[in-house]
Formats: C-alpha cells, structure tokens, sequence
C-alpha cells in the first residue's frame, strides 16, 4: 500500500469503524466525524481522498475551505484523543512534560505580542481553542478565535466553560480568508500552524492586516520547505505531497515566500526564525511516544522529511501593521521589557525557574507544575 493509501485508511477506519464520540472520556473506540452524520462519514471521507486526485480544485481558491473542513470533521476528535487540546508541535524542554512544553510555546506568542489584560488579540485557526485558553490565561487579555469548523467551535466552548475561560474566550465560526470582524479592531493577532491551509496566504495576511490595530503585533508559526528542499528530488517531492495529503494542505509553501507575502500586503516584518533548528530538542519525539504512536505516523508522514530536513512546522514570522498610528515599536527595547534576548543559536537549557529555546530566546517565568 503507498504511503497516502496508510493515511486515508487509518483516518477510515478510526473514524468510520470505530463509531460515535462522548463528550468526555474519550477512547479509541469512541470517536466521532465531527458534525458529518455517521451515514455520511463515509462519503465525505471519500471525498477528501478523491480531492488530490483532481490537482485543478486544490488549486481552485473556492473548493479548499470546504475540504478544510471535511478533513477537520474527520480528525478532530482523533487530535484531541491522541494528541490534546493543541493541535500542533512544539520544540521539547529538558526536564519539562510534552503538555508544559506545549504551553510554554503558547504563552511566547502572548510575550511576542506584549498583550495585556483588556486587549483583544485574534486566534486565526483556532481549532479547539488550546493555544487560545493558554494565551488567555497567561496574558489576562481577551481572545476571539474564529474556526471553519462548526464541530471545533462546539468542542472550544466546551472547553472554554470547562476552564472558567468563556468569558475571557470567544469562538466564531468562519473563514479566515473572509472574518467577519470590523477594521482595525484587533490589539494584536497569531496564528499556531494554521494559515497552512490558506490556498494563498496573502488572502489569509491581508485579512489579519485588515482587522489589526495600526502598530500591532501578528505573529504566525507556519508550515515551510526549508532551503534544503529540491523540487526536481523525486523522493523530497513524494514526502512534501505526503504531507499535504495527510494535512489537508492545498500546498507548502517554501521558507522563503513567508516574509516576502507579508510586506506585500503592508507588513513590517520585525523577525524571522525557524524554531525548530538546531540545538532546538526535537518536535517531532511526540510523533513516536504514547497511545497516539501507532497511528500519527500514519496521519503526518513527516519522519522521513525531519531526517532529510526539507520540512519544518515552526517557522516563525513576527510582523507589525504599521500606519499613521503605529505605536512606535522597537526591536531593542521590547527585547528588554520583555525578557527576550535575540542572539545567535546557543544551547536549550532550563535554569531554575526560567528556559530557553534555539536562536530565539525567549527567557519566561515558568509556573510550578
């Protein structure tokens, strides 16, 4: 069987086969297709299948948000079953749990965008509402995540109530590639491996840039082909299709049209990293630890392009919407306030009650676990 075969049947049969979902106490066998009628499960699942099979409709602008979705109503409970609340990687900390490393990854995109308690900040792709409860709880502001999938933005709410962070978080179901929120009404936005599945991404910048405050941050962890990557390698081709496959994604993008996307739409770009370079530890160890080992490798074909380097879930883009109000922002100087030092690459280590992390190096106060 090829390897995009592996990947459909196991979203099949763990779907399918394995019948309806509980809201809580979630076990393999009990997973669901998301708002999709267990009658229709099937052929949506043919559906997405048959969708790289026509190369012109992933290309076709109109035709992704609802395959976006299909795929979301077919995995979502698979994601939280098997991997949690927060449906991305994050770099491992010494010393720290999969869970703790994951917030710590969260909460640095609350001290990249400096919010506070009473500003706004947008979730663009928010899924079930992982990074946004984090970032929520960790800065005190006011999140507002807008998913295409109504199943997602029925687990967030969940979710948020469960938190006591409903009133702190909110869901929209939508597209971010249209959101329907006014002009400049945002005090900062991010987006955790999510504007992947943008068939442009300057649709999905511009929209960001729209909503934002003049002066305000936007930070964004975007699925990249590094500069190794060659399109005329037969093998890097087959595994960077293998993870569009198994994603839902309409095409990587290569690491360096990122920065370029963003001034294009009117962007400042304020820094640029891959996270997950070296000395960085490993993100992809979660791909091969727990109940979610014997079936994510079949999901995320992403082992052989990690070992090639030709692929990385972490590069990270910090922007700045500049304008007649811009806030005056400065690189150094928020460094400072911040905590952040900007340096070349040096080791990840944990000290006592603060870490750092690859060539961006964030130093946070880590609360006691």
């Amino acid at each position: 069987m090829q390897i995009e075969g592996f990947c459909y049947f196991y979203v099949f049969w763990f779907v399918c086969v394995l019948g309806p979902a509980e809201q809580k106490g979630k076990r393999a066998v009990h997973l669901s297709g998301g708002s999709i009628s267990a009658e229709k499960v099937q052929d949506k699942y043919n559906q997405y299948w048959s969708f790289f099979r026509r190369p012109k409709e992933i290309e076709t602008a109109d035709k992704v948000p609802a395959f976006v979705d299909t795929f979301y109503n077919l995995v979502t409970d698979i994601y939280e079953w098997g991997w949690g609340q927060s449906f991305h990687f994050s770099p491992a900390i010494p010393g720290k749990s999969h869970r703790d490393a994951t917030r710590l990854h969260e909460e640095m995109v609350a001290d990249l965008l400096g919010v506070t308690p009473g500003h706004r900040v947008l979730d663009a792709g928010c899924g079930v509402g992982g990074p946004m409860r984090a970032i929520a709880a960790h800065s005190g502001a006011n999140v507002v995540g807008i998913t295409i999938n109504e199943y997602q933005v029925n687990r967030a709410r969940i979710h948020n109530k469960k938190a006591k962070l409903d009133t702190q978080c909110d869901v929209v179901c939508g597209n971010f590639l249209q959101m329907p929120f006014d002009e400049n009404s945002f005090d900062g936005a991010y987006s955790i491996e999510a504007t992947c599945h943008a068939p442009k991404l300057e649709e999905v910048y511009g929209e960001i840039f729209r909503v934002l405050k003049p002066g305000s941050l936007y930070v964004s962890y975007e699925w990249v082909t590094t500069e190794l990557y060659r399109g005329d390698d037969p093998e890097h081709v087959e595994i960077i299709q293998g993870i569009e496959r198994g994603d839902a994604l309409p095409g990587l993008r290569s690491y360096d049209q990122i920065a370029k996307i963003a001034r294009e739409v009117g962007f400042e770009v304020v820094e640029e990293r891959d996270l997950a370079k070296p000395p960085a530890n490993p993100w992809w160890s979660r791909l091969k630890m727990g109940r979610i080992a014997y079936w994510r490798n079949h999901i995320l074909i992403m082992s052989e392009g990690v070992i090639l380097g030709i692929f990385t879930p972490m590069h990270m883009i910090l922007l700045q919407k500049t304008g007649e109000e811009d806030s005056g922002f400065c690189l150094e100087s928020w460094c400072s306030s911040a905590a952040v030092e900007i340096m070349e690459p040096t080791e990840v280590q944990v000290e006592s009650q603060s870490w750092a992390m690859s060539s961006y190096r964030p130093v946070f106060q880590v609360p006691q676990v």
